[in-house]
């Protein structure tokens, strides 16, 4: 992939056949500085005696109509995508990304060739391939790939994109206007004029403020799709894409109809069409719909429906374990929870291993407060904030609440799982006088207030970096920032933290964000779940991505 080896991947070789990194960092790290997957795995193999083969294509079967079940999202705005698993599961089948983390958590060259880094990995040259063509039959160039980057990263736009790309390619300025008690309103932009540079026809470099280890990750970001940018960021049934599918028939809450191209650049597609139907916030729905063979599989299943999925005779079971998660955050800038002691009062008035095994059905782990899990390479262990009922009230008496407090949190329907952690959470709150009042929207209208309401419940994916999440929840200013939490030592490590290449040099900035995080931080989050779902046996080339992406051109399905 790489025409010049970058000068860290020597030393990230004799660390792991040393055995001072494990195979998953050695894959993730060495295939982020442009070693290609198959020399990455060939190594690994050589140290282990490992065997490492793909499987053939040949094997997946051609034709037919596969049925999913969910749901069916809104999808006219790719670019501020806020549900990875339901709309842009719709999108990515007609429009792709520069790059694919795949379910091992390897990013690899995807619309692009190959990338290049700097030593210091602030500068970051992306290379095309030159095969791909839209379905209107014209080439992908540069210039389609620095629109969409300008446009994600335009704050007028609104994307998330924004908090995975503040720290390096944007910088705050006074906007010339003023807020509602005077002071100066602050926006965005490009840190330099010559920030996002075109080489040529073919290639696109970032010229980064600050270090940057993650930039190909960013890049399979969902709402970072390559949209034409003829159609000026609105999708809809008929838009141009590069990929495998077209969309040609889209009802919100009902079904989204893709059809398999025949001219597409990439493996397959096998399958003649995909349809993703809506089966509605019921969580009983998916049961009956898969157990009659109404769809021949779930995007995405939840705990409580595991027990009676898994006892059906014709289903496979596909199940991962990732950094999903649940978070009931607090907005900082609204009583009580604008007092650190109260927010620390809430996490101690916690047990999160009981909510986590009752919450996920054993399908999970225990979280620590501080949206970095155990399987991230950066983690660090931190000693666990055990429930101390005590400990919170007298932390609620000296913020001056001496006799609890009383709040309403707001909680979407769907997924079941959520409800079932804030149930939990609720009942255990109670014994150290906070009152929580539980108040469940349906889901389509929670989503227009998510970030808005001063106590909410927020179902976050996957990241295969634990600073990801960091930088789109909490970094100041960005646009999911849901807690409207503000703290300039945070924002100072995590920019520091996303310039290290070494994951145990990382690992030591990321403490001091953790512990940040559990002192003062706008979240309560007690576990991280097991992303799992159910496929008939028909259906073929499936694999459970932790993040539940599904990429149809990968999958078959016997008659």
């Amino acid at each position: 992939m790489t025409r010049k080896e970058h000068p860290y991947i020597p030393q990230l070789k004799a660390d792991f056949a040393e055995g001072k990194m494990d195979r998953r960092e050695f894959l993730r790290t060495s295939t982020l500085l442009g070693l290609s997957a198959a020399t990455a795995y060939g190594f690994v193999g050589k140290v282990t005696g490992e065997t490492f083969t793909r499987p053939a294509h040949a094997a997946v079967p051609q034709g037919g109509q596969l049925l999913l079940g969910g749901r069916v999202k809104e999808v006219k705005h790719p670019h501020t995508f806020s549900w990875g698993t339901w709309d842009s599961n719709i999108t990515r089948q007609v429009t792709e990304y520069l790059t694919k983390t795949g379910a091992d958590n390897v990013t690899r060259p995807y619309l692009l060739d190959r990338w290049e880094a700097s030593e210091d990995v602030s500068t970051w040259t992306l290379h095309l391939r030159k095969d791909v063509t839209w379905h209107s039959g014209r080439p992908l160039v540069a210039e389609d790939v620095i629109w969409n980057l300008k446009r994600v990263l335009d704050p007028a736009v609104g994307s998330s994109v924004v908090g995975l790309m503040k720290g390096y390619m944007l910088e705050d300025y006074d906007s010339g206007e003023k807020d509602e008690q005077g002071n100066p309103k602050m926006s965005v932009r490009l840190w330099d004029a010559n920030a996002i540079e075109q080489v040529d026809d073919h290639t696109v470099r970032l010229n980064c403020k600050t270090p940057q280890i993650a930039v190909p990750e960013h890049l399979f970001h969902y709402p970072l799709p390559i949209l034409d940018p003829a159609e000026d960021g609105v999708f809809k049934a008929g838009s141009n894409g590069t990929g495998a599918f077209e969309l040609v028939e889209l009802g919100v809450g009902e079904k989204a109809v893709l059809k398999a191209r025949k001219d597409y650049w990439g493996d397959g597609p096998y399958l003649d069409e995909i349809v993703f139907i809506d089966l509605g916030d019921d969580p009983s729905a998916p049961i009956s719909a898969l157990g009659s063979k109404q769809v021949h599989g779930l995007v995405l299943a939840d705990p409580l429906q595991f027990s009676t999925l898994n006892g059906l005779p014709h289903v496979d079971l596909y199940q991962v374990p990732t950094a999903e998660t649940g978070v009931m955050r607090m907005k900082v800038t609204e009583k009580p929870f604008d007092d650190p002691r109260v927010r620390r009062a809430m996490r101690y008035a916690l047990d999160p291993a009981s909510i986590a095994q009752n919450a996920l059905q054993g399908l999970g782990s225990e979280g620590e407060h501080h949206h970095v899990a155990e399987i991230h390479p950066e983690y660090a262990p931190l000693p666990k904030i055990e429930r101390d009922v005590a400990k919170a009230q007298q932390l609620l008496a000296e913020a001056g609440y001496t006799n609890g407090i009383e709040a309403e949190i707001i909680v979407p329907r769907d997924p079941p799982w959520a409800l079932s952690m804030v149930q939990i959470a609720v009942e255990q709150w109670r014994d150290a006088g906070i009152e929580i009042k539980i108040n469940v929207m349906p889901g389509a209208q929670y989503w227009d207030v998510w970030d808005k309401v001063p106590f909410g419940t927020t179902q976050w994916y996957h990241r295969p970096l634990g600073i990801m999440n960091l930088g789109l929840a909490y970094r100041t200013g960005v646009p999911w920032n849901e807690s409207s939490y503000a703290n300039p030592e945070f924002d100072r490590l995590l920019t520091e933290a996303e310039g290290i290449l070494d994951p145990a040099e990382r690992s030591k900035v990321v403490e001091k964000i953790e512990k940040i995080m559990q002192e003062d931080g706008p979240l309560v989050q007690p576990l991280f779940r097991n992303n799992f779902t159910f496929m008939d046996k028909r259906v073929k080339g499936f694999t459970m991505h932790p993040t539940t992406y599904v990429f149809g051109n990968e999958l078959g399905l016997e008659a």
